[in-house]
């Protein structure tokens, strides 16, 4: 069973009681838009409502997990339209709109991390953006050593960017102020130590090794697995996310209207101005700070 359009793919072994959601945009290294993102929770809620199964692997297609929201058209994410219903303007959308859409996107992300299933992570190839937040909200996750993670959209959106409960609980403070502070994208093998990720493997064993931690969690009692996944959520909630829902969507629609000083990247402009290929170059550009010997 598939979305519409294709980009989400949808599979159900009743047998092992998994279910597996494929993100499937390859040619934008499986980044998302608002309609994906939807589609994604349409079929989250399908698992959660589905007693018979317990498990979901998530994963991207290709071998590349996924490279976050589509900036192709950044304000076209808050869905204001133009007269007679056109195309979203590009301009600036009020904080009223960007607080209210990003409450909805938040809450998609809220509900994928006290999700009461199983959630198994399949991490290849890139995990950036949103789709390195998917990624630290699995309970089980496999990533390829040399899987690029990290959150580069901090250096034109501003480090208010994602779940900072989220980061610093799973990250630790100090990784999250680097990677939000910097914009870094780093390799998976370069954190194993850390244990932030459930197995760090070999790139061509993460899809054999996920299905095996899928295939485990799911022999595990039904009921046990969903009364635990409560209590972990509590658990978190109490300890870690007080505040979390409210806070993560106020930061990010304040912090992503930003105002930028002279000699500073700013992203929008520079993409209307270059495309955004050559955008993204001279972003890289800019922040490049070499090493020192």
């Amino acid at each position: 069973m598939t979305t519409a359009d294709d980009r989400v793919l949808f599979e159900v072994d009743r047998d092992q009681r998994i279910a597996t959601i494929t993100l499937n945009n390859p040619a934008q290294r499986n980044s998302y838009d608002a309609g994906m993102r939807d589609a994604l929770a349409r079929h989250l809620d399908v698992v959660a409502e589905d007693d018979d199964l317990t498990v979901v692997l998530l994963r991207g297609a290709e071998n590349v997990f996924s490279t976050g929201a589509d900036m192709n058209n950044a304000y076209g994410w808050y869905g204001e339209k133009g007269k007679n219903d056109a195309p979203p303007a590009k301009s600036r959308p009020s904080q009223r709109r960007r607080l209210t859409v990003d409450r909805k996107s938040f809450g998609f992300y809220h509900n994928l991390m006290g999700f009461p299933k199983v959630t198994v992570g399949e991490i290849n190839g890139f995990a950036l953006g949103g789709g390195f937040e998917m990624a630290l909200m699995m309970d089980i996750s496999v990533i390829g050593r040399d899987t690029r993670i990290g959150m580069p959209a901090t250096r034109f959106l501003g480090p208010a960017l994602g779940s900072l409960h989220m980061f610093f609980h799973r990250l630790g403070p100090v990784l999250a102020r680097r990677l939000l502070l910097t914009g870094d994208i780093i390799e998976a093998g370069e954190i194993e130590q850390l244990g932030i990720f459930t197995e760090t493997c070999a790139p061509e064993k993460v899809a054999a090794r996920a299905r095996y931690w899928a295939q485990k969690t799911a022999k595990m009692p039904a009921d046990g697995v969903v009364i635990a996944k409560e209590a972990f959520r509590l658990v978190e909630q109490s300890q870690a996310y007080q505040g979390e829902e409210v806070a993560s969507y106020i930061f990010h629609a304040y912090g992503t209207n930003l105002q930028f000083a002279p000699g500073e990247f700013n992203f929008v402009k520079t993409r209307a101005q270059h495309g955004t290929k050559e955008a993204f170059r001279l972003r890289d550009e800019h922040f490049h700070v070499p090493e020192p010997e």
